[in-house]
């Protein structure tokens, strides 16, 4: 038999611990009795501060990873219950437990319930929802919303729960999960098989769906939502924007996730490879030969000029440093390649061959008498 004083060391070594923990309410800067939509939002905003892919700092990666694991338990209405109760390290207890950890017991409340200290619950393990399919939307922008960044508004038309559906279920011990439906089956005297059905009646673990309920007769309806897509400067093609937990609703599962693909359409003047931007230049052979000031135009409408002195072959490929795509990093733009192509002239007549031998042989002459 264990003291009661062994009993409450072990529960202050246990509270201890959890005081070391990281704080996932203070990771995504949002206070405990947060919703969940404000959990979405600041999950969103972290994510998008501490992504790899744009925030080369020292130790973003970690923070980011940081954030998804708050969000993962927060989000999760049982995961976050355990942890409001026992923290970081109680929750990775109860993970284990119904994993088969503490010898393929009931999990985190047995332990406790092992030394005398009764948290409800009764060890009983409980499925974790299934998700219902993502949906992954193409979204065409152009290269200029995609260089200055955008924030789009658009509707989405979802299938959502009625309001009163939990009115339409009933207990049913047969009931393992969505659609699933477990019999036990007699095959002889002192011999039981247990079988599995599909059963669409199924919502979730012990409970089933109510045929001809009035309450909900259809399980779902039509529901418009806006949504805010935010466009950063430098996205690329093939990125998405994901809105968690905004696909179709259905009994017994989670929402998916609504993905935004995003579809860049060809631009006129430019050419895009990651963060450089490629466009060809035709000008004439006068220009090729002596030089030339170009104007042009970038994708946000401001004007820049270049000056060539020198002479410029055909495909001749000129690079202009920081006139590319803005990096998603916000640290500096890519490059502009210029291809020059020469414009020869159809024909040229006695006269102008006569002086342009004259002009392009004068150095060699000169050479000679040397």
């Amino acid at each position: 038999m264990v003291s009661f004083q062994a009993r409450v060391l072990f529960l202050l070594s246990t509270l201890l611990l959890t005081a070391r923990a990281a704080d996932f309410y203070k990771l995504l800067g949002i206070s405990r009795d947060a919703t969940l939509k404000e959990i979405k939002k600041a999950y969103r905003q972290k994510s998008l501060q501490f992504h790899p892919d744009k925030n080369k700092e020292e130790g973003a990666a970690d923070k980011f990873g940081e954030i998804a694991r708050a969000y993962e338990v927060l989000s999760d209405e049982e995961k976050k219950e355990v942890y409001d109760q026992y923290g970081e390290d109680g929750l990775k207890k109860h993970e284990e437990g119904r994993g088969g950890g503490f010898g393929g017991g009931g999990g985190f409340d047995d332990v406790f319930s092992q030394f005398g200290f009764n948290f409800g619950g009764g060890g009983r393990r409980q499925q974790r929802e299934q998700q219902t399919p993502d949906v992954e939307v193409p979204l065409h922008v152009t290269m200029k919303q995609l260089y200055l960044g955008d924030m789009i508004e658009v509707e989405y038309v979802r299938e959502v729960l009625c309001v009163n559906w939990q009115e339409c279920m009933k207990n049913s011990q047969d009931c393992q999960g969505p659609g699933v439906r477990v019999k036990m089956q007699q095959l002889a005297p002192g011999f039981v098989q247990q079988v599995q059905q599909r059963d669409e009646r199924c919502v979730t673990a012990g409970k089933m769906w109510r045929n001809n309920c009035a309450a909900c007769p259809t399980k779902t309806i039509t529901e418009k939502i806006d949504l805010t897509i935010e466009l950063t400067p430098g996205m690329r093609p093939g990125e998405m924007v994901s809105f968690e937990g905004v696909a179709d609703e259905k009994p017994g599962y989670t929402a998916g996730s609504l993905h935004f693909k995003i579809v860049e359409l060809e631009n006129d003047t430019f050419h895009r490879d990651r963060d450089n931007l490629y466009k060809t230049v035709e000008i004439p052979l006068v220009d090729a030969l002596t030089g030339f000031s170009l104007d042009l135009k970038h994708l946000d409408d401001h004007e820049f000029a270049l000056n060539v002195n020198d002479v410029t072959e055909c495909d001749h490929v000129m690079r202009v440093p920081g006139k590319g795509m803005p990096r998603r990093s916000g640290r500096g733009f890519g490059d502009l390649y210029l291809t020059f192509e020469v414009d020869f002239p159809d024909k040229l007549s006695d006269a102008q061959k006569k002086s342009i031998k004259e002009i392009l042989t004068q150095g060699e002459d000169g050479k000679e008498e040397l």
